[in-house]
């Protein structure tokens, strides 16, 4: 008998329990998470329950690899653009929350006599709500239109940027033992930088790559690329020394604003489910029973103290940033649990080894308690609210009421505000890309010349290419938020003047001191502040080319970011238009031809008349071919005969229909040359003889040998008009007519 790994049997093991547990989770209607966290608990060696896993190494690194691709998936459905639609209200909720719930965490952690490393760890697995339970309370409850969902659904954005800034500080923290320390500046500063960094330079580069490949990118390559890509920046963020969750969740995010988000994010679903399933069980295997009966106490304090904290802070994040109480009410109520990120925070407390072993069971169980409370506590959030406005003094809740749309009205941005904050933006943006390109170049460039080439002084090349690679980002720098219309409406007024000049001036002192640091990396700061007086010089002899070249870049860039969007936009448009002209044929129309075989006895010897094919299909018989005679807008008492082509005008639709009435097993050819008959439309003037005349009375078809297919008036279409309709002034008429005929209408 062939011995198996461990690790086979125990995923064997694994996936078995967590089957059957989660079926019976899902016919009781409770969260897959705590089936699988419960399938934990049998499978663990501290429970003997069960045969339990043997491997336990290798299951945690697999949980640690469910981990990844729950963050990547979490970042897919991020996305940089939500954050900021989702406006100040669900910001400003998310921070209040985050800080309150943080610090009475805390708090609570050090009443029950706790380490002070554990107070911390709990205070920040307090501050993150679960999204997975609230978007599955919602389904069920069909509470996703409703205006508090939307708010919540912006706030559970938010906290997920927060709960990945947690995971990348807190390793500095533990170190330091310090919330405010030059090092947790430093951390702060670093993860700014390459969160920044990598949002550009993912924007730039990913989409473009995406839409090159896009022939190339069958669903299995474009899983293995996007995991490749994912894996890729896990190695970046760790090398970077920022946890490797934090890298999962940043690719997610810049792969979410490509055209392709939807589809990765169906691609990798069972990936992410099969490893998430694995990590959850990962974490009931660390739930041990005697902990949780000696800790039964603090586990309902600290679940009551998260139900009632998040009521409230919740509540009053949202009421102060411009919400109605009821709507505040709701969303507090909505938010009363914890979990995945909760789960990965005192994971990372472990793998630091920061945290005391009962901690991770204690805020399993709170979990598992809150997220049996979730949809019972939304339920009650409209009762609730019913009760204090009865029990609630009216002078009170108008008060309250009025403050929070008083609220709303300041958050308007004056022209002032908005160019400030663009100076701001640009000095942040530019500055991270300069100082990146000189580091790649100290770093790489001037090391591989050195090495490749044999030239002395590889430090002059070295800066003379790093100068130019950073010319259009310093261009941007200098002059990039004055190109906008609020900076032009500010400009003419005379009491911005000096502020718009100290900008400009900060600009170029800023772009002068880059310019002195890419120097002086190689050389002495005496030969750095010539070579940037020259450099400077050159910059704006060669504007108008560093211009171009910027504008290349930047559009790039705002195409790539916008990608989605506009192809969402171009999804809804063509779809509004097919809606639109589903019943309205000519214009969409083309040629196809028919042969008609000697066995289609249905149709031989027939006229267009008994047919009826307009009538009931909506086609245009336009030319018949009978051997070498030609039928140009046959009439309706002609006859069809075995081996005539017929010349068809229809749409695709149609053209469907047609062919299986005609013959199911033979092909009807789309005419494209010689055919004689096209499709056109011309408008009826104001001195057309045509107005007041029906289409009988035109004499259009006996005269022009043209076919009337359709109508357009007043934006209504009239499609296979009857012959009595009467012809207005600006009517388009779409006709089916011979090639020849049209063309010399239309030179008339």
């Amino acid at each position: 008998m062939n011995h198996l790994p461990h690790l086979i049997t125990d995923l064997a093991l694994i996936l078995g329990v967590a089957a059957i547990v989660t079926l019976v989770f899902r016919k009781l209607k409770q969260p897959l998470v705590l089936g699988y966290i419960i399938a934990g608990i049998l499978v663990s060696p501290e429970t003997a329950l069960l045969p339990s896993v043997y491997e336990l190494k290798e299951v945690n690194v697999w949980g640690e690899i469910g981990v990844i691709f729950l963050l990547f998936s979490l970042g897919l459905e991020f996305s940089f653009k939500k954050l900021l639609s989702v406006g100040g209200s669900a910001s400003v909720a998310a921070s209040v929350d985050a800080v309150c719930m943080s610090a009475l965490g805390f708090g609570v952690g050090q009443l029950l006599g706790w380490d002070v490393m554990d107070s911390v760890f709990l205070g920040v697995s307090l501050a993150i709500s679960s999204t997975t339970i609230i978007i599955k309370a919602f389904d069920e409850l069909q509470l996703k239109a409703k205006k508090f969902a939307q708010l919540v659904f912006g706030i559970l954005i938010v906290q997920d940027l927060i709960a990945v800034v947690i995971l990348a500080l807190m390793s500095t923290f533990v170190v330091n033992r310090q919330v405010f320390s030059p090092e947790t500046g430093l951390a702060v500063l670093k993860l700014l930088f390459f969160l920044v960094l990598w949002f550009i330079t993912g924007i730039f580069f990913i989409p473009t790559l995406l839409a090159r490949a896009k022939k190339l990118l069958s669903d299995e390559l474009l899983l293995v690329i996007s995991l490749a890509m994912c894996f890729g920046m896990v190695v970046l963020s760790s090398q970077a020394g920022f946890s490797p969750a934090l890298g999962a969740f940043v690719m997610g995010s810049l792969l979410a604003e490509t055209t392709k988000a939807e589809k990765i994010e169906h691609l990798v679903s069972p990936v992410k489910d099969l490893f998430g399933a694995i990590f959850f069980v990962s974490v009931g295997m660390l739930v041990k029973l005697d902990i949780l009966a000696e800790y039964i106490g603090p586990i309902l304090l600290i679940s009551s103290t998260l139900i009632i904290g998040k009521i409230i802070t919740i509540g009053i994040g949202t009421l102060i940033s411009g919400n109605s109480l009821k709507v505040s009410l709701q969303s507090g109520m909505s938010l009363t649990q914890i979990g995945e990120f909760s789960f990965i925070i005192i994971a990372l407390g472990e793998t630091l080894n920061a945290v005391s072993p009962f901690l991770y069971p204690v805020i399993i169980a709170v979990s598992a308690i809150t997220t049996f409370t979730t949809p019972y506590f939304i339920q009650l959030s409209v009762p609730f609210y019913k009760w204090i406005e009865k029990v609630l003094p009216k002078k009170i809740l108008n008060s309250l009421n009025r403050f929070g749309s008083e609220t709303r009205n300041l958050t308007s941005v004056n022209d002032w505000h908005q160019v400030l904050r663009s100076f701001l933006l640009n000095i942040i943006i530019f500055s991270v890309i300069l100082v990146a390109i000189i580091s790649a170049s100290s770093l790489f460039l001037f090391p591989w010349i050195q090495k490749n080439t044999s030239l002395h002084f590889g430090s002059i090349p070295a800066v003379l290419i790093t100068f130019i690679l950073m010319a259009p980002f310093i261009w941007g720098l200098t002059v990039r938020n004055e190109q906008n219309e609020a900076f032009a409406r500010i400009y003419a007024q005379l009491r911005y003047k000096g502020p718009i000049w100290v900008m400009r001036g900060v600009k170029i002192i800023l772009s002068l001191l880059f310019i002195i640091l890419l120097i002086n990396t190689f050389f002495s700061i005496s030969v750095a502040l010539i070579g940037a007086v020259i450099m400077f010089t050159l910059f704006f002899i060669f504007r108008k080319k560093i211009q171009l070249l910027y504008d290349r870049l930047e559009n790039r860039f705002i195409q790539n970011y916008n990608e989605r969007e506009i192809a969402e936009k171009i999804k809804i448009e063509e779809k509004e238009k097919s809606r639109r002209n589903n019943s309205l044929a000519p214009w969409d129309a083309h040629m196809t031809t028919f042969e008609v075989a000697p066995e289609l006895g249905n149709i031989l010897g027939k006229t267009l008349e008994e047919l009826r094919w307009r009538e009931t299909i909506g086609i245009n018989v336009a030319k018949i071919k009978r051997g070498e005679r030609i039928i140009l807008m046959p009439q309706k008492q002609e006859k069809i005969f075995p081996g005539d082509t017929l010349y068809i005008i229809c749409t695709d639709m149609q053209e469907k229909k047609i062919h299986a009435l005609l013959r199911a097993d033979k092909k009807i050819k789309t005419e494209t040359e010689d055919a004689d008959v096209k499709l056109d439309s011309f408008t009826i003037g104001k001195s057309d003889s045509m107005i007041g005349k029906t289409i009988r009375e035109s004499n259009i078809r006996t005269e022009k040998k043209m076919l009337v297919v359709g109508v357009e008036r007043n934006g209504e279409r009239i499609l296979n008009p009857e012959s009595n309709l009467v012809f207005h002034e600006g009517d388009l008429v779409w006709v089916v007519g011979e090639t020849k005929l049209i063309n010399q209408t239309h030179q008339h």
